[in-house]
């Protein structure tokens, strides 16, 4: 009896296509008149992952036409020097989005730093008032690892409403905005975190299974359920310097129907809504110069 493998769901492809169509909008826009777009991108500190980031979401701005400023900050600064930037960066017109790359060093308290983002330029989705309005089923600005997932899983074509959606992690950037945006597609979405017991149980009754904690091989591939689509968020560095999920890929892609490479699935999506995020709030948010 012949096996069948999962159908790759290609991050590469998706994101390509969503840059493109902010490029192309971009481009007619500023044939019209309007501003081009403007994101600050803030990093404090040398965390080297944290610059290959920030790097990729450059080049991103680059591909699709939106100016980027960058704001590369010593591990020292302050707390009070990171908010007076900010602040200064929310009365700038020329910016429409602010990023804040994470983690920030231990002394600076990431939430407020986060709430001190003017709500109109999070274009990271983070803030709490935009969290909220997804909450109450207005969405604005949203996170964009979940709002990625959601286009990736547009992208296959399959029906979400009445499929039941497992979030195995509920990070306030991840986990717990997945659940809502499932939710607001009609699904019927369980949470689990590392408080949940006898994890496998919940696992093998997801249709829909997102998996965001960072712990390689967390999920084991016996437990999809067949048939399943799987979502790994996860992106982990193994000590042989390579990456792997959250989910035992080959095991899973022998039950699963279709399923994220890591790298190459999630990651970047993230990019991708965010370069979205930004268009938005140029568009939505902020006067162009005409």
């Amino acid at each position: 009896m012949t096996r069948t493998i999962a159908r790759k769901i290609d991050g590469i492809a998706v994101s390509k296509q969503v840059k493109d169509k902010v490029k192309s909008e971009i481009e007619q826009r500023i044939a019209k008149g309007f501003r081009q777009p403007g994101l600050a991108v803030i990093i404090v500190g040398d965390d080297a992952a944290s610059h290959v980031y920030v790097s990729h979401k450059k080049k991103a701005c680059e591909v699709a036409g939106i100016r980027s400023m960058a704001y590369d900050l010593p591990a020292v600064t302050t707390q009070q020097e990171l908010m007076d930037l900010v602040s200064e960066l929310n009365n700038n017109s020329d910016i429409d989005g602010i990023l804040v790359q994470l983690p920030l060093p231990e002394h600076i308290e990431t939430e407020d730093i986060i709430e001190h983002i003017a709500t109109h330029k999070d274009v990271d989705g983070f803030h709490p008032y935009n969290i909220g309005r997804l909450v109450a089923r207005i969405p604005t600005l949203r996170s964009c690892t979940p709002y990625g997932v959601m286009k990736l899983l547009e992208s296959i074509g399959e029906p979400i409403k009445s499929k039941h959606a497992v979030i195995v992690g509920a990070s306030n950037h991840v986990g717990r905005p997945m659940g809502l945006e499932l939710l607001l597609a009609g699904a019927t979405v369980t949470t689990c975190h590392r408080f949940t017991p006898n994890l496998v149980e919940f696992v093998s009754q997801a249709d829909i299974l997102v998996v965001g904690v960072g712990k390689p091989g967390l999920i084991k591939g016996e437990w999809i359920k067949p048939g399943a689509i799987v979502i790994d968020i996860g992106m982990n560095r193994l000590a042989n310097g390579k990456l792997t999920g959250d989910v035992e890929h080959d095991a899973a892609a022998e039950r699963a129907a279709w399923i994220t490479p890591v790298p190459g699935g999630v990651g970047p999506m993230t990019v991708a809504m965010l370069m979205e995020n930004t268009l938005y709030a140029n568009k939505t948010y902020h006067e162009p110069d005409v």
